[in-house]
């Protein structure tokens, strides 16, 4: 029986519009500037794989106090990109619709989200949604964020369910790949960063095409799962 539904933000709820070339652009310049060689990082990989390698290097020249201002500083330098494009985001179709209903089928919802908590919030609070999510897990929240099931893992204990009561839905196959690590129902939404063959690749169970057809494919799963 599904209990909770957990929630991406950008590309599954709403339209970021976030420029994540520019962000890891500057993000590559900051850590170039604190002494990381530019040979070692791409604008091709995520602040998450660029952070990752920076902690590596810095361990392995005996700066390891370093790593937290560094990486604080990074996360920063993102943070203010996307307060920034949180002013043009825009909700997608059917969004509050849907999280309506799931209310009404008594469920949990959450959110997990590789953006800042302080930008999360301000696009929850400026639609006017934060009221329908019990629970929001930001990168802020956990060490290590998806595709890493880590940050699934946080989401589902801070909700009280475990992974068969809960289903992910998301439109990047970072949440299929979490989804599939931990067994949770895998929902692909093909709106935003991933393409319908990547979902699938990635582990999605199941693919819908528009958020408001969320409410019954749960419906059906709960008939399946009594059967």
């Amino acid at each position: 029986m599904i209990k909770a539904v957990i929630f991406d933000l950008d590309g599954t709820l709403a339209d970021f519009n976030l420029d994540y070339k520019t962000v890891r652009t500057d993000v590559k310049s900051f850590l170039t500037k604190e002494g990381l060689p530019s040979s070692i990082l791409s604008t091709r990989e995520s602040i998450f794989e660029m952070l990752k390698k920076t902690e590596i290097f810095l361990k392995n020249n005996g700066k390891s106090a370093e790593v937290k201002r560094i990486r604080e500083k990074a996360l920063r330098i993102a943070e203010e990109h996307e307060l920034e494009a949180a002013k043009n985001t825009s909700l997608l179709p059917g969004v509050r619709e849907t999280l309506k209903a799931l209310r009404k089928m008594k469920l949990k919802l959450a959110l997990f989200t590789i953006n800042s908590e302080k930008s999360a919030k301000y696009i929850l609070q400026r639609f006017k949604i934060a009221k329908f999510f019990d629970v929001l897990i930001p990168r802020n929240r956990v060490r290590y964020v998806k595709p890493n099931e880590e940050h699934l893992k946080v989401t589902l204990d801070a909700l009280g369910v475990n992974p068969e009561e809960a289903i992910v839905v998301g439109d990047g196959s970072s949440d299929m790949k979490c989804s599939r690590e931990l067994k949770v129902i895998a929902v692909g939404l093909p709106t935003g960063i991933s393409s319908l063959k990547e979902l699938i690749n990635s582990g999605a169970n199941y693919i819908i095409t528009s958020i408001t057809d969320l409410p019954m494919l749960i419906e059906d799963i709960n008939k399946l799962q009594k059967k």
